[in-house]
């Protein structure tokens, strides 16, 4: 099939031909036509099939078909879940509206508000958000909903697990009654059907793959390794095999800080990126991972939404996700476009559970290696840490002391807070 037989504009497809693309993926062969018919969507395809042309170019087909205005106004609303999506999907519409007189913008946090700001005063077409910045500038009164004309939410998943689900609601609100809502997600989690009932009207179901199922072309292997000899075994890994470009995700944004530095201090060049780096840091990291200045990247799962890196081949779990659907959009990040990849991942005891719920959820007994010298802890438990709780202090003994410490710690300073009072 080819793009013109899918009914595309010849500006869409002189666009396309610039790119370098010359037959839709299999997203984007089905996708385009419902979405062009006004159908409502709800989507579920892997990362790198080309998802964001699937709702981009019969987006902009549909808003140069419509009815001119005098001055712009937001006629469709792309959100999406981090800063890096966003600014990746607006590349994106710029690139496939070159011949189209349409204009586009993109707003998120992190940065100075006021060149958003006087870009919405110009007047835009498409508006790329991430849902804080949004609200806020809509708040101050910046920008208005009531001309929106088509809603998609990108990477829907994503902004459920990142708590975006009142934001979501309170978007949708502010829109007129009669939008055309696509909705795409990496995986149709319960939480993600139970939205698409509650803002989806008589929605067409698309899928490329089957359901939370991992890229074939991604070489997958599990490491059992001691919880303290994870850092070793990474840095051993990396520097063995001399590879370049690795993408290292971890649960926490201090363990992504504490990982990065110990593998500058071993002499590999590394960055990190999290929700605690400011937009210029996060940009120079990608920046100089794409370029191979910096051989690693050490990444939390939000940051890493939306990293665009062609034929990347290596991403490393230094920590499995306790939440399986995150294991696949995390490997997902190789094995792109048809390429090869390899996915490893490093699990310790305590992560034992999250392995067999991965498992499950993949269809697969993902092969398992041990490394002499990183050995697992035949001692350690195999219960996973709960939310709050440091490594190593599981036994009920030890938390009772740490409480009883912490409450004399505070009456004492409480103490001698009254005392400087009086």
């Amino acid at each position: 099939m080819s793009f013109q037989s899918l009914g595309l504009s010849k500006a869409l497809l002189k666009a396309i031909n610039n790119q370098g693309y010359s037959a839709p993926s299999p997203i984007q062969e089905k996708a385009i036509p419902l979405i062009l018919k006004g159908k409502d969507i709800l989507a579920s395809a892997q990362t790198g099939t080309g998802k964001t042309a699937g709702f981009t170019l019969p987006m902009l087909q549909r808003l140069s078909q419509g009815q001119s205005q005098k001055r712009r106004k937001v006629r469709a609303l792309i959100i999406t879940p981090t800063r890096e999506l966003a600014a990746q999907v607006h590349a994106n519409v710029k690139s496939y509206s070159e011949f189209l007189n349409i204009q586009s913008t993109v707003i998120f946090g992190g940065v100075n508000q006021r060149p958003q700001v006087a870009t919405l005063k110009r007047g835009v077409d498409v508006l790329i958000a991430t849902p804080g910045r949004l609200l806020d500038l809509q708040n101050q009164g910046f920008l208005s909903l009531s001309n929106v004309e088509i809603l998609v939410l990108d990477e829907a998943d994503r902004m459920l697990d990142m708590g975006f689900l009142r934001d979501i609601k309170r978007i949708i609100s502010l829109l007129p009654s009669k939008t055309q809502n696509l909705l795409f997600s990496a995986t149709f989690s319960k939480d993600i059907k139970k939205l698409a009932t509650e803002f989806l009207y008589q929605p067409a179901i698309v899928e490329v793959s089957p359901e939370n199922s991992t890229v074939d072309k991604i070489n997958q292997k599990i490491y059992r390794v001691a919880k303290d000899k994870k850092t070793g075994l990474i840095i051993k890994l990396i520097s063995e095999g001399n590879w370049k470009q690795v993408l290292v995700f971890t649960r926490t944004k201090h363990g992504a800080n504490r990982l990065c530095k110990k593998m500058i201090s071993a002499g590999i060049s590394a960055a990190a990126i999290h929700g605690n780096k400011t937009q210029g840091a996060r940009t120079k990291a990608l920046a100089g991972f794409k370029s191979n200045s910096i051989r690693v990247l050490v990444a939390t799962d939000i940051a890493a939404r939306g990293l665009d890196i062609p034929l990347l081949p290596h991403v490393i779990n230094f920590e499995i996700p306790n939440i399986s659907e995150d294991y696949v959009h995390r490997i997902g990040r190789t094995g792109r476009a048809g390429a090869s990849g390899e996915a490893l991942s490093l699990v310790s005891a305590d992560e034992t559970s999250y392995l067999k719920s991965i498992e499950k959820l993949v269809g697969i007994n993902i092969p398992t290696e041990v490394i002499e010298g990183f050995e697992p802890d035949p001692n350690a438990s195999k219960e996973p840490l709960k939310r709050g709780q440091r490594q190593g202090k599981n036994n009920p003994k030890h938390k009772k002391k740490s409480y009883n410490n912490h409450s004399k710690r505070t009456n004492t300073k409480s103490s001698n807070r009254n005392n400087n009072r009086r």
